[in-house]
């Protein structure tokens, strides 16, 4: 009997265990590399949708006046563009990279709970739906912002129950997400990575997932307590019931403010890999980054208040989250100078994931200045829903995460496709970009100081002529992205272009250039061992 249940042991290994054919591989995809490759495919796909409402509110602002579209559709492109872009492209976008990248940098064999995985992929998917079909219901799509403040959301049509169940599915869905990044790396590190042998971006994705367990169900309990208020006769947010709508805006900012750094702890991480590498460095001040970023998360619960300081607060509430919020600029600036340091004196060479690493540093610093400034009760009261503080966030979330998205996608992408890209067309994609978001977005700081209000479809003359450049900024950055897609993406997931090698990049350090390129599809069946005194696979 043993030795029928010995070769059958045996048989099962025997199996090729390559992955299902067709349709059925990505629709019952149980592994990781694949559920993150169907992450970024969506993601872009909801970039692009988002971009396109972009390109709307950026058309209609192109002067003065009404020109396509009335004030409620304006406000409903601006609250789904919002909605779409950080729920849909950035924060699905960055969970593609942790499927992908996170078990190949800690050698285990998959993430550690795959078919959860596969179910957490599959609840965008209708949630995207509902969310993109809003537009098409009775009374248009939300219009109340992204934020969805009461009283405009008790006064909104069914699209609004539908945003909101919407974005409970995807709130269930990156709960799932972050206990399976958090299990996997607590639990499946190859033997002898410590914690803090860990690559950064592990850390990162370690911290964000905290985050994202912590404020999900906050954003739950704040859009539920919508819901009841506008179905079933209580009165949260109702002043005429004893409600408050002050109380939605603590909700939901302290699901907030946090949400933020979910957004670009992750692209820290990016960061952290990359300009190393291209340094041919090791990372300055690995233990400071690490200790920096737990800072910056544990901070972010206690400044929620600082996007309502023209809502009547006391000037001690004001006082209290200006320093908290002046504080997180210390670890933000350990992180900047580390990387900066970390390049001093490198040999440094200028390859794509480089220049928009070093694009990020430049860029993001300007936002989190701007965002410095916001801090500031007495100037934020006078600069409150203007366009300042719409340069300042795209500052943050554009070039801050889209860009370490590129960053990324040009680093690890001849791992995930085994060929490598044009460096030519990285190139043009780069300063193609980056000039053009800078015309789009730094004239909007000027705008907010002169006083132009945000989310209104209509202004004065004075404001039109840096609009119009806005305008034409926001329609070539556009294109960049389109050109982005055709031009690098496609041909490289074609595998059209010059075969990869196991480590394309000189002075990449890390587990998952221990793999052929591209990576097969199981790999690290057998965790490599790690010798005690560095990061270096042993035997």
């Amino acid at each position: 009997m043993s030795a029928v249940l010995d070769h059958h042991a045996g048989h099962a290994h025997d199996h090729d265990h390559g992955p299902l054919k067709g349709w059925r591989r990505w629709v019952f995809a149980t592994n990781h590399k694949d559920i993150g490759t169907m992450y970024l495919l969506f993601a872009f796909a909801m970039l692009m949708i988002g971009g396109i409402l972009a390109l709307c509110i950026r058309a209609e602002l192109f002067k003065p006046g009404l020109q396509f579209f009335n004030p409620e559709l304006f406000n409903s492109f601006t609250t789904m563009h919002g909605l779409i872009m950080v729920f849909g492209a950035i924060m699905p976008a960055f969970v593609g990279f942790a499927n992908w990248m996170l078990p190949l940098q800690i050698g285990a064999s998959d993430m550690a709970f795959a078919r959860m995985n596969n179910f957490s992929f599959w609840l965008m998917i209708p949630a995207a739906a509902i969310l993109a079909g809003s537009f098409f219901m009775p009374g248009g799509a939300p219009a109340a912002g992204w934020t969805l403040y009461a009283p405009l959301t008790l006064q909104m049509g069914p699209s609004m129950d539908a945003a909101i169940f919407a974005m409970h599915i995807m709130g269930a869905s990156s709960i799932m997400g972050s206990i399976n990044i958090i299990v996997t790396i607590l639990n499946m590190r190859a033997p002898g990575m410590t914690l803090m042998k860990m690559p950064l971006f592990a850390w990162t994705w370690l911290i964000t997932a905290y985050l994202l367990i912590a404020v999900m169900p906050v954003l739950a309990g704040a859009i539920t307590m919508t819901l009841t208020d506008r179905h079933f006769g209580t009165s949260f947010f109702t002043p005429a019931g004893g409600g408050d709508p002050i109380m939605y805006q603590h909700i939901f900012w302290f699901f907030g403010h946090p949400e933020v750094y979910i957004m670009i702890l992750p692209a820290f991480g990016i960061v952290s890999a990359i300009v190393p590498a291209f340094a041919r460095k090791r990372l300055f001040g690995y233990t400071s980054m690490v200790y920096a970023t737990a800072s910056i998360a544990i901070l972010s619960f206690i400044v929620w208040a600082h996007h309502m300081y023209a809502t009547g607060m006391p000037v001690t509430g004001q006082l209290f989250f200006m320093y908290a919020t002046m504080l997180i600029a210390v670890p933000t600036g350990v992180k900047i100078f580390n990387w900066i340091a970390t390049m001093w004196r490198g040999s440094m060479t200028f390859e794509t994931p480089m220049l928009w690493s070093v694009g990020f540093i430049f860029v993001f610093t300007m936002g989190g200045f701007t965002g410095l400034i916001c801090s500031m009760a007495p100037v934020d009261i006078n600069i409150q829903d203007t366009y300042y503080v719409v340069a300042h966030f795209h500052y943050v979330l554009v070039a801050g995460s889209l860009y370490a998205l590129f960053a990324g996608v040009y680093y690890w992408g001849p791992k995930w496709t085994g060929v490598m890209y044009s460096e030519t067309r990285g190139k043009i994609h780069f300063w193609w970009s980056l000039i053009a978001f800078n015309v789009t977005f730094f004239p909007m700081h000027f705008l907010g100081l002169a006083g132009m209000p945000r989310r209104y479809a209509d202004y004065p003359m004075q404001f039109a002529d840096f609009n119009a450049l806005a305008s034409v900024g926001a329609f070539a950055f556009g294109l960049a992205q389109v050109y982005f897609f055709v031009f690098v993406v496609v041909p490289m997931m074609r595998g059209q272009g010059p075969k990869a090698p196991q480590k394309p990049w000189e002075g990449a350090e890390g587990l998952e250039w221990e793999v052929p390129s591209p990576a097969p599809h199981h790999t690290f069946e057998t965790p490599p061992r790690l010798d005690a005194t560095a990061t270096k696979v042993v035997g």
